[in-house]
C-alpha cells in the first residue's frame, strides 16, 4: 500500500495535518469543504463542494425529492467574490504578447465552471421558491446579471484589438470562455429571472404568492409551456395540457368545501361531464392509494387548435387559460401526494385540426353513460408523435366489441389509451397493458402516458426511427421531450430511448423500448424503469447517461415572430465564428495571414496522405440544403486547388452509397478518396450510413457539421465545426448554417492549397482577407431588408409559376433558393441553368 493510501485510511484530522504540511512545503493554501469557485488559484481543498448542476413534440414532467438535501439558503456572495476575480481577469488587462493569457483569462475554466454550476443550481425548486418570495435576492441577482453584461461587452471589444497576436488555439479558447460567460448571463437573466415573471404570470394573483409547494408546481408547469413554445418549430396547429393531481380523500373533502365557498361546485361539476376531452375538461376518480387509504385523482386539460396562427399563438393561450382558472388556483393551496404534466404539439398528419383531436386523448368512449359505470379503467391520458399506421383496424376491432368512439375523435392516437384499457380489461397491471398495447401498433412512435393507476409516474414508448424520445435528468424531476432542446432550460444530463435497433430479447429478435418513470423510487437512475417491447429488462448505467453543450440561449427565438427570420439575422454571427481561430498570421510575415487547422479538425494521416499524392478523388456529400453547400464546396475547392490529378466533385449522399459504390463488393479499395459530409444537425440518415459505407472500404473522412458531439463527428477522422458547435438551426429551411458551411469549405479549400502547393502564401492572404470580409458584407445586405420585402410583395405576390436560374458557381445559388422557396411558400419551383430556360419554355 502506497503512502497516499495510508494517509486515506487514516483519521481525518491526521490526513488534514499531513496534507497541510505538505502545503504549506509547495507553498498552497489548504481549504476545507469549499466550492472551487471561493478559493484563489492554486488552491488545495479537502472535501470539496461540488455544486449539483442541473444536468411536432412532446413535453412530460414528473418531480420527485431528492434524497439527502439540506436545508439551503441563496448564497449571493459566492457568486459576487467569483465574479469579482472574473472581471480582476478580464482580456482588457492583459499586455499584448502575454503568453499567459489562455490559463488566467476570466481567472480560469475552473472559475467559470463553477460560476456556471452555481447559477444553474438556482433553478432548483428549494432555491426557486426562496428567490421567488424574496425580492432583495431578486434584486441582488439583477445587479451581477448587470455586471456579466459589462464584462461580456468589454471582453468582445478586447478580443476584436488583440485577435491577430492571438495563436488560433487561444483565440478558441477566449472565444470559449466568453460563450460560457454569455451561458452564464442568460441563465440569470433569462431562464432564472425571466422564468420567475411567467410562473408569476400563472399565479391568479401574482402580489400574493402561493405557498412553496405552489410555487414549485407552477415552476414544472412553466417548464413544459417553455418546452411546447420551442418543439412548436415542428408543428404547431394544436397545443395541450394534461395535469394530474394526487390527494388523500380528506383533503379532496377540503378542497371541494374551499370551492362551495367560492361558488364554483357547479362548475367543478359541469367541466367533469363531457364525453370528449376538449379545453377545460376535469376528470375525477376516487380510489385508494398503495396504502389503501382512499384518494382522489383530479385531471385538468387544456387545449387549443389553430390551423392559422403564430408561433407562441398557442402556448400564451394555455398561459391564459391556467391563469384563469379558478379551480385549479384552488387546488394549488391544498396539498397533494403527487402530480404529474403531460403536454403535446401537433402538427395533425391523422385527423382534423380540433380540440377533440389534439392531444392528450383519453380512455372515454362515446357511450361510457350506456356502459356499466365502473367500466372505465381508470383515468388515461396520452400524447403521440408519428402515426399508428394500423389504428382503422384496432378500431373496427374496438367497435365490434361494442365500443363507440365520439365522431369528432378521429385521430389515430385515440387507439392507444383504448388499447391499453383493452389489456386493463384482461386482468393486467397498468405497465404490462401499456407494454402489450405498444407492441400491437404499427409504424414509427413516440408515446407518453400518464394516468391514476400508477400516481406519480410517466410511461414512455419508442419504436422506429423517425421519432425520438429524450428525457432530461433534472436534480429535482425528470423532462422527457422530443427533441434535447425541450429540457435544456431544465438541465444538460439526458438518457435517450432507442428504439430503432433490434437486438436479442428473451424470445428472439425484439425493437422498441418502454421507459417508466417513478417519482417515488429516488432519483437519477433509481428511478427509472427500463425494458424492450418483449419486456427483456434494459440494465440502465451511468455510461447510458449523456450530456449536451446546448443551452436555450442557442435556441432561444428572442423577438423574432419565427425562427426562419431569427437565422437569416445570425448568419453574418455564425460565418464569423466559423472563421474564428481557423487562420493566424504568417510566423515570418505578420502582415500574411495563413490557415491554421488543428490536429482534430485534420488529422496528421491525411496531411500525410496528401504529402504523398495518395489522395485521387474528393467528394463532398450531403442531402438537401447540405448537399447544396456541398456542390458550392467542391466549386470553391476545385478553383483553389486547379490540380487537373484531383478529381473534386459533390454528389448527394444517397447517390454516392447508392450508385457510386457497389455495395455488394466488400473488398473495393477507396483508399484513394476523401469524402467531406456535410451536415447541420451531424444526424442525417442518409449521410450517416454512407460515410460508414465507405470507412469500410479504407476511405479518408472529415465532416462539416453544426452539432458537437453529434452521430456524424463519432464517424469520421476530423471534424469542422460551423458557428460554435452549438449555432442550433431550428428552422425547418436551414439559412445560417448553410453559409457557414459553404465558409467551413472555403477554410478546408485554402488549408489543401498550400498543403499540396497548388497556390502560393499571398493567393491564400488574399483569400483569407476576403473570407473576413464577408460577415459585414452580410449584414450590409440585410440592412436592406425593407428593399427585399418591398421587391418580393410587388413581384413574386402576383406571379404563379416560379423558377430560379443561375450558371456556373451561381447553379448553386439557385437550387438553394428552390429549396428555400418551395420549403416556405409550398410552390413546385425549378431550378435550372440559364441557357437551359430557352429550351424549357
Amino acid at each position: 500500500m502506497n503512502q497516499s493510501f495510508r494517509y486515506y485510511f487514516q483519521p481525518a484530522g491526521t490526513l488534514i495535518r499531513w496534507i497541510q504540511r505538505k502545503a504549506l512545503f509547495l507553498r498552497h493554501r489548504v481549504y476545507l469543504g469549499r466550492s472551487t469557485g471561493s478559493v484563489p488559484p492554486g488552491a488545495v481543498i479537502l472535501f470539496p463542494l461540488n455544486w449539483n448542476r442541473l444536468c411536432c413534440g412532446l413535453t412530460c414532467i414528473v418531480a420527485f425529492k431528492p434524497g439527502r438535501l439540506s436545508e439551503a439558503a441563496v448564497n449571493i456572495e459566492i457568486l459576487k467574490t467569483t465574479l469579482t476575480r472574473m472581471e480582476n481577469h478580464s482580456l482588457a488587462g492583459f499586455s499584448t504578447g502575454d503568453n499567459s493569457i489562455p490559463a488566467r483569462h476570466l481567472s480560469g475554466t475552473d472559475t467559470l465552471s463553477a460560476l456556471w454550476d452555481n447559477v444553474r443550481t438556482l433553478n432548483q425548486n428549494r432555491f426557486f421558491e426562496k428567490i421567488v418570495l424574496s425580492r432583495k435576492t431578486q434584486t441582488d441577482l439583477s445587479g451581477i446579471a448587470h455586471r456579466l453584461e459589462r464584462l461580456i461587452k468589454t471582453e468582445q471589444q478586447a478580443l476584436d484589438k488583440i485577435r491577430d497576436n492571438l495563436t488560433p488555439t487561444d483565440a478558441a479558447l477566449v472565444s470559449k470562455n466568453t460563450e460560457r460567460l454569455k451561458d452564464i448571463h442568460w441563465a440569470l437573466a433569462m431562464e432564472l429571472a425571466e422564468n420567475i415573471q411567467r410562473v408569476k404570470g400563472l399565479m391568479a394573483d401574482a402580489r400574493k404568492p402561493p405557498e412553496g409547494a405552489s410555487i414549485t408546481t407552477l415552476k414544472q408547469i412553466n417548464a413544459v409551456l417553455n418546452s411546447i413554445d420551442r418543439l412548436e418549430v415542428r408543428g404547431r396547429d394544436s397545443a395541450g395540457l394534461s395535469l394530474m393531481f394526487h390527494l388523500p380523500r380528506p383533503e379532496f373533502a377540503k378542497f371541494e368545501k374551499s370551492l362551495s365557498s367560492q361558488k364554483l361546485s357547479q362548475q367543478l361539476s359541469d367541466r367533469t361531464r363531457a364525453d370528449i376531452l376538449t379545453n377545460g375538461n376535469i376528470r375525477i376518480r376516487h380510489t385508494r392509494d398503495t396504502a389503501g387509504k382512499p384518494a382522489t385523482t383530479l385531471t385538468l386539460t387544456y387545449k387549443i387548435a389553430a390551423e392559422i396562427g403564430s408561433l407562441g399563438d398557442n402556448v400564451r393561450f394555455l398561459r391564459g387559460q391556467i391563469q384563469g382558472d379558478r379551480i385549479l388556483q384552488t387546488l394549488l393551496t391544498h396539498p397533494h401526494r403527487h402530480h404529474t404534466v403531460c403536454a403535446h404539439t401537433r402538427w395533425a398528419s391523422v385527423g382534423a385540426i380540433t380540440e377533440p383531436n389534439c392531444h392528450p386523448v383519453d380512455n372515454v368512449a362515446a357511450n361510457r353513460s350506456e356502459q356499466d359505470p365502473n367500466s372505465q379503467e381508470g383515468i388515461i391520458h396520452v400524447c403521440l408523435n408519428g402515426d399508428i399506421d394500423n389504428h382503422l383496424s384496432l378500431q373496427q376491432e374496438f367497435e365490434s366489441s361494442g365500443g363507440r368512439i365520439h365522431p369528432e375523435v378521429t385521430t389515430d392516437t385515440k387507439m392507444i389509451p383504448l388499447t391499453i384499457e383493452k389489456h386493463l380489461k384482461n386482468g393486467n397491471d397498468i405497465t404490462e397493458a401499456f407494454r402489450l398495447a405498444v407492441n400491437e401498433f404499427e409504424g414509427s412512435h413516440a408515446i407518453s402516458m400518464h394516468t391514476d393507476l400508477a400516481p406519480g409516474k410517466i410511461f414512455l414508448a419508442q419504436k422506429g426511427s423517425g421519432q425520438a424520445i429524450f428525457i432530461g435528468l433534472a436534480r429535482d424531476h425528470y423532462m422527457p421531450v422530443s427533441e434535447v432542446y425541450g429540457f435544456v432550460e431544465e438541465t444538460d444530463t439526458y438518457l435517450k430511448l432507442d428504439g430503432e435497433t433490434v437486438v436479442a430479447g428473451k424470445n428472439g429478435k425484439t425493437q422498441g423500448q418502454v421507459f417508466i418513470l417513478d417519482q417515488s423510487a429516488g432519483d437519477g437512475l433509481s428511478g427509472i424503469t427500463a425494458m424492450y417491447y418483449d419486456g427483456t429488462t434494459i440494465d440502465l448505467s451511468k455510461s447510458d447517461i449523456k450530456t449536451t453543450g446546448i443551452t436555450s440561449r442557442d435556441i432561444d427565438r428572442q423577438d423574432y415572430p419565427h425562427y426562419f427570420l431569427k437565422e437569416i439575422n445570425e448568419a453574418p454571427r455564425s460565418v464569423e465564428q466559423t472563421l474564428q481561430a481557423r487562420w493566424t498570421t504568417a510566423p515570418d510575415d505578420p502582415s500574411r495571414y495563413v490557415i491554421a487547422l488543428d490536429e482534430k479538425t485534420f488529422p496528421a494521416n491525411l496531411k500525410t496522405a496528401f504529402a504523398r499524392k495518395q489522395i485521387n478523388r474528393i467528394f463532398f456529400i450531403g442531402q438537401g440544403t447540405a448537399g447544396v453547400a456541398a456542390q458550392a464546396c467542391a466549386d470553391i475547392v476545385e478553383y483553389y486547388l486547379t490540380d487537373p490529378t484531383l478529381q473534386i466533385s459533390a454528389l448527394k449522399a444517397s447517390e454516392l452509397s447508392g450508385f457510386a459504390i457497389d455495395a455488394s463488393d466488400d473488398e473495393l479499395s477507396m483508399a484513394d478518396v476523401l469524402v467531406v459530409a456535410i451536415s447541420q444537425s451531424g444526424t442525417t440518415t442518409d449521410t450517416n450510413r454512407t460515410v460508414d459505407m465507405i470507412k469500410t472500404r479504407g476511405a479518408h473522412t472529415l465532416a462539416i457539421v453544426n452539432r458537437r458531439d453529434s452521430d456524424l463527428t463519432f464517424k469520421v477522422d476530423g471534424v469542422i465545426y460551423t458557428s460554435s458547435g452549438r449555432d442550433i438551426e431550428m428552422s425547418v429551411a436551414s439559412t445560417k448554417a448553410f453559409y457557414a458551411q459553404i465558409v467551413a469549405g472555403a477554410i478546408l479549400g485554402l488549408y489543401l492549397a498550400r498543403l499540396t502547393g497548388c497556390r502560393d502564401g499571398a493567393f491564400v492572404s488574399d483569400r483569407i482577407r476576403e473570407l473576413r470580409v464577408l460577415p459585414a458584407q452580410m449584414r450590409q445586405v440585410l440592412a436592406t431588408n425593407d428593399k427585399i420585402a418591398a421587391t418580393a410583395k410587388d413581384l413574386a405576390t402576383r406571379k404563379t409559376y416560379w423558377a430560379t436560374v443561375g450558371s456556373g458557381p451561381n447553379k448553386a445559388s439557385a437550387d438553394e433558393i428552390r429549396i428555400k422557396l418551395s420549403e416556405l411558400c409550398y410552390k413546385t419551383i425549378s431550378s435550372d441553368f440559364v441557357e437551359d430556360k430557352k429550351h424549357i419554355d
